[in-house]
């Protein structure tokens, strides 16, 4: 009989694998057996994991105290102390992990094209739309206004937050309108989803905090 690898040496592995200067990676659980789905995502509770069937997605950051990578391995060996069994992957580190960029005709079209790959329960997300020059930041930062959108870092690109129900970020229908206003001034750029959480149910709390390079967003 072959002896099940537990997913805290599952992790020890996948960390070996990043790269010297990792910042933060997104990961997949799928588990053997869905009926201990509920446990194990109460169990990895500080990581804020979105779950989907025996599917588990959460990600691990080096400057967010709370899911540091330390931390999420003394959350993995509290997983195999209950027995779940399963594997665990790397979905994407420092890059963008919910759904590809889309390049479409239109922002518009690229942002349904998006949101029509994520899954059935998505309820937050970190996007970013990438402009091709800095001359089109302050016009496309004040069409995009209802969504709140903010600079990050030295990039050409303005980042915002949706949410499907309530709380922190724009809906989605707001979003799409506030693209197609760029889209009425032939302002083009590359619309991606950075990050994104499926049914979250905030406790004391208008919605998740993404930490991104350290800071809160």
């Amino acid at each position: 009989m072959l002896r099940l690898v537990r997913l805290v040496d599952q992790w020890d592995q996948i960390e070996r694998e990043l790269s010297d200067g990792w910042s933060d990676a997104r990961l997949l659980l799928t588990l053997d057996d869905e009926a201990q789905a509920d446990r194990a995502a109460g169990l990895l509770g500080p990581l804020n994991p979105g779950r989907r069937r025996n599917e588990l997605r959460f990600y691990t950051a080096r400057r967010d105290l709370g899911t540091r990578p330390d931390n999420l391995r003394r959350l993995l060996r509290g997983v195999d102390r209950e027995r779940v069994a399963g594997r665990l992957e790397l979905l994407a580190s420092d890059e963008p992990v919910a759904a590809p960029a889309v390049q479409r005709a239109t922002l518009a079209a690229s942002w349904d094209a998006l949101v029509a790959a994520l899954p059935d329960d998505w309820s937050d997300l970190y996007c970013e739309l990438e402009l091709s020059s800095t001359d089109q930041l302050e016009r496309a930062a004040l069409l995009l206004a209802p969504v709140n959108p903010a600079r990050y870092g030295g990039t050409v690109a303005l980042r915002f937050r949706v949410a499907r129900r309530g709380g922190y970020g724009a809906s989605a229908g707001m979003t799409r309108r506030c693209l197609e206003r760029l889209d009425e001034e032939r302002i083009p750029g590359l619309v991606q989803i950075l990050r994104a959480l499926s049914d979250t149910r905030p406790v004391g709390t208008q919605g998740p905090v993404w930490r991104v390079g350290g800071r809160s967003v």
